[in-house]
């Protein structure tokens, strides 16, 4: 899969491979091992385009704030997420502390 990633940029890319000094493949099995990950994935699933910035989890719902009232999502599956950060559930926290006066009523 690393080569046939390699051999992608390398079409676009002239001389990419050439310009490899070193790669490392982690495989799941790294990651359980090295962090507990079950299963092997610290980024909470493959990063694909349609996943990535105000499409995560789904187009909208980037915010945090979702259209039930009082949701608010933050995990690796959201903004910014992939990944095991702090980053997405601190984030919503501040969009609950954010909008706190309208939605304790």
């Amino acid at each position: 899969m690393v080569d046939k990633a390699i051999e992608k940029m390398n079409k676009y890319a002239p001389n990419f491979r050439n310009s490899i000094m070193d790669k490392a493949v982690l495989i799941p099995q790294w990651y359980e091992n090295v962090f507990g990950c079950t299963n092997g994935d610290f980024t909470h699933g493959v990063i694909r385009p349609d996943q990535m910035f105000d499409f995560r989890p789904v187009v909208g719902w980037s915010g945090y704030e979702t259209p039930v009232g009082n949701l608010y999502l933050c995990s690796s599956a959201c903004y910014p997420g992939p990944g095991v950060t702090f980053i997405p559930g601190y984030n919503s926290a501040y969009e609950v502390l954010k909008n706190w006066e309208r939605i304790k009523d």
